[in-house]
């Protein structure tokens, strides 16, 4: 039986509670995915929250040695410097292979690392000219949700973190185990990487980023079926003009691009859950031809749907 993937979060002094509780629930083996996860500190003991309690940690750096993906939660003050112990502790993580992920402030201390060298990365949207500054080796991406250099992650505030999370979920047992997850934990399965983060913006409506949901959602149930922008804009009663300058500020890409994704997504999952033919798929979420899906696989995955199905079909569940 193939062992868990272990997943271990790194609480660092004044550790922000909602991004710690994060990584535990998602990657919860009581999900019934095979994940495990743990938290430790630079020491065992109570490590100091922001606010007025702690959390008690079983292990100290140690506990990084035998961790397949390394979570980092935010911590306060943003960019506080981290320890040379934590610095090399998490060099030695990478260095060996593991996957390190920070939510929010928790990129300073990847950055602390030198682990982002060279790389994209975000943080939340108030810190993210403060980590430019001080590492300007990083090319930061102020306005995302997260960013994904492969064995390096990163995301903003705490619900971007969420969605970190679940995308790892993706990457590791594909869309149908991040959806479950996702179900469970009464949230949005999938909001793209690119998708804005909350910006202050002189229009209020915008900046509630709520204001098309319902259109996205009545596009969603509907991917087998053309979809245009004039048709997405009488839905949300708006002009097509409008409706396309909301809903990029809102999503961070134009409805035609969101819409792709979220067919390729679907796809996704009927590649892991049915025996649908490739043709059938394709149909099923509005790309027509078999052909098409392989050339948005291909641009979207670098795989094909075929090797797609043959890596994640069946291991949704251990």
């Amino acid at each position: 039986m193939q062992r868990p993937h272990r997943v271990v979060v790194l609480v660092l002094d004044g550790a922000l509670p909602l991004d710690v509780g994060i990584g535990a629930e998602v990657f919860h083996p009581e999900t019934g995915f095979p994940y495990e996860v743990s938290t430790c500190g630079v020491t065992a003991g109570t490590v100091p929250a922001h606010g007025d309690f702690g959390f008690a940690v079983p292990r100290g750096l140690d506990a990084l040695a035998e961790a397949d993906t390394v979570l980092v939660p935010g911590y306060a003050p943003p960019g506080r410097p981290i320890s040379v112990k934590v610095r090399e502790a998490l060099r030695t993580a990478a260095g060996r292979g593991a996957r390190i992920a920070s939510i929010c402030y928790g990129a300073f201390a990847l950055a602390d690392a030198g682990l982002l060298d060279g790389l994209r990365a975000t943080t939340h949207w108030d810190a993210a000219d403060k980590l430019a500054k001080r590492h300007p080796q990083i090319t930061v991406e102020p306005n995302v949700l997260f960013v994904d250099e492969g064995a390096v992650l990163t995301s903003a505030g705490a619900a971007a973190g969420l969605d970190l999370c679940l995308h790892i979920v993706r990457r590791d047992l594909g869309v149908g185990a991040a959806n479950e997850i996702a179900r469970g934990l009464v949230t949005a399965p999938y909001r793209a990487g690119g998708q804005a983060q909350y910006l202050p913006r002189t229009n209020s409506a915008a900046a509630q980023g709520e204001t098309l949901a319902a259109t996205r959602e009545w596009a969603l149930k509907r991917l087998d079926q053309p979809l245009t922008i004039a048709g997405l804009a009488a839905h949300a009663r708006m002009s097509p003009r409008t409706f396309l300058r909301r809903f990029t500020e809102e999503t961070g890409s134009t409805p035609l691009q969101w819409i792709l994704r979220a067919r390729v997504d679907t796809a996704r999952e009927l590649l892991e859950s049915t025996r649908l033919s490739i043709d059938h798929v394709a149909r099923e979420v509005g790309l027509g031809t078999a052909s098409n899906l392989r050339l948005h696989f291909r641009r979207l995955l670098d795989v094909s749907p075929t090797e797609y199905r043959a890596t994640f079909a069946g291991r949704n569940k251990p």
